[in-house]
């Protein structure tokens, strides 16, 4: 249930939890996170005295920036559910498990994001057959450590922890395998908003992403033309101290250099970049032109029904070939 949906918030990686002070602000605000890489918004109802703001920011956004998958946060009744549905919102969040509002977002096919942080409320809302649920308040409640011991008893479910997270400690969670993806607002936070700061809202929304993705060097390829010209090659690394150790295609030394025997990849060679999640950062490379070379992908478990570890991209750079693999 929801596939389709839990997929398009894999992908996003990061949704931010927006509190607005004027409806108006909705908008420009989705176009500032579109513009820094950020696809997906909660509108949160956290102003009793104006939830028809909130429901009319969902319908601005909903209307008015196609390219933004806009949801409500704080949705902690039936009559809020509703409103956010009518308003256009394709998912609800809640800061805690309640059972009238998610039947009847289920009932009305949208998605739905219930707060847990306990096994038992965990428990209860698996029986709902949902499968991605939002853990918080994330950071007091056990943080990363909360998560990996849930791992165990709950191999089928996901997080989007929320709750104390901020650039620094994000890439913790997203080093977790059952985080489906994180929400926060430090990159949307009111005094922001408030003075109509949209550039720096991009800045921060596309630092976030960067970080979500964790891009990092893994090595360098160099092709040879035969195990000879390969094995001399080793040797001149070795007298860096770079030890040699030979594969079947291939010499490592160190972790640094991969010493190809017969290179096929690449007019020189290849740069190897590792990354959290391959499916996020092919969904970010897309955008730089960069496309999957499709009969390269390996994965983690089964073909095609796990997530990759290792895939080629389609452009080289200065006669190097591009692949990913997962941290």
């Amino acid at each position: 249930m929801f596939e389709k949906e839990y997929d398009v918030l894999h992908k996003t990686g990061i949704v931010p939890v927006v509190a607005l002070d004027s409806p108006d602000n909705a908008v420009p605000l989705a176009n500032a996170l579109l513009k820094g890489g950020i696809t997906a918004m909660e509108i949160t109802f956290r102003n009793p005295s104006d939830y028809e703001g909130s429901a009319r920011a969902i319908r601005d956004v909903h209307e008015k920036v196609s390219a933004m998958t806009v949801g409500a946060g704080t949705v902690t009744s039936v009559e809020l559910a509703k409103a956010a549905i009518d308003s256009g919102a394709k998912f609800i969040v809640s800061p805690g498990f309640k059972e009238e509002v998610v039947d009847y977002s289920v009932s009305h096919g949208i998605v739905t994001y219930p707060g847990v942080s306990t096994a038992s409320e965990i428990t209860a809302a698996a029986a709902k057959g949902l499968s991605v649920l939002k853990f918080f308040p994330a950071e007091i409640s056990g943080g990363c450590a909360a998560l990996k011991a849930f791992a165990g008893p709950f191999p089928r479910i996901k997080f989007l922890p929320s709750g104390g997270l901020n650039l620094d400690n994000m890439a913790n969670y997203f080093a977790l395998s059952n985080v489906a993806a994180v929400s926060g607002s430090w990159m949307v936070k009111g005094s922001l908003i408030k003075a109509k700061r949209w550039d720096e809202i991009t800045r921060l929304s596309k630092e976030a992403v960067e970080a979500s993705l964790g891009f990092a060097f893994a090595h360098v390829g160099i092709n040879f033309h035969g195990e000879g010209e390969c094995a001399e090659g080793v040797k001149e690394l070795e007298a860096f101290g770079f030890k040699g150790v030979e594969g079947e295609l291939s010499w490592f030394c160190g972790t640094e250099f991969e010493l190809m025997k017969n290179g096929v990849k690449g007019k020189n060679g290849h740069i190897g970049i590792l990354t959290y999640n391959i499916e996020r950062a092919l969904t970010y490379l897309a955008a730089y032109g960069f496309k999957p070379v499709a009969d390269s992908a390996q994965w983690t478990g089964d073909a095609k029904k796990s997530p990759l570890k290792f895939i080629y991209l389609d452009k080289e750079i200065n006669g190097f070939a591009v692949h990913l693999k997962k941290r």
